[in-house]
């Protein structure tokens, strides 16, 4: 497992890789944010950034979202994985947002956990991104990465990855993580073809030793 000056090691490499890592979700509001990242769960952003260059045109409240039938709304979104789910969701989430927060979308993970289609990873997203509030989204690459380095556990939960992450980092740096683990995840230790042999962190990290000590890495 990584010791925190290992971990401080790679958090210092990756701000060198991905000084400007940033949430790549276009979106110019929460509740912008909120719907985008709903739709973008086993899905990428750059599907999601050109469905919603046209759907944030179309609806701009939650009273837009629900003034359509469902399987208008459903069309409209139907390139994204799970759109029909993903529709129902919207259009629940923006009609408890109208009886219960006044159209606005909520500045609290426990009220944001309580929107339908609104996992605690979608929560920190639009705490940290929309309203700046420390907090650490893992998702697939925050996850991959954290565990190929020995960060984490192989065995280790969602929410023990994100306590672990959180724990070994500076509050004031959960956000930022949590966008340049995404970043590095993205582009440079993808799933299927890890960069190992141009990977500043390949000596301490584990994923990379150990394919190193099978032959796979040229």
């Amino acid at each position: 497992m990584l010791t925190i000056k290992q971990w401080e090691y790679c958090l210092e490499k990756m701000e060198e890789m991905f000084p400007d890592a940033h949430c790549e979700l276009v979106h110019e509001n929460p509740f912008e944010l909120t719907i985008a990242t709903l739709l973008s769960a086993q899905c990428t952003d750059v599907l999601v950034n050109k469905v919603t260059a046209t759907l944030f045109k179309k609806y701009k409240t939650p009273e837009d979202y629900l003034a359509v039938s469902l399987e208008e709304l459903e069309q409209d979104i139907r390139s994204i994985g799970l759109y029909r789910s993903k529709a129902k969701n919207i259009q629940k989430l923006c009609q408890r947002l109208l009886d219960e927060y006044n159209g606005i979308i909520p500045d609290s993970r426990e009220e944001l956990v309580t929107l339908p289609g609104v996992g605690r990873k979608t929560a920190n997203v639009v705490l940290s991104v929309a309203f700046g509030h420390p907090a650490l989204a893992v998702d697939t690459h925050v996850e991959r990465v954290t565990k190929r380095l020995g960060l984490c556990k192989w065995k280790d939960s969602v929410l023990e990855v994100e306590n672990t992450v959180m724990r070994k980092t500076p509050k004031e740096k959960w956000s930022k993580t949590h966008h340049q683990l995404i970043f590095f995840g993205r582009y440079h230790c993808k799933a299927q073809n890890p960069n190992c042999s141009e990977c500043p962190l390949f000596e301490i990290c584990r994923e990379g030793q150990k394919r190193a000590k099978k032959g796979l890495v040229k």
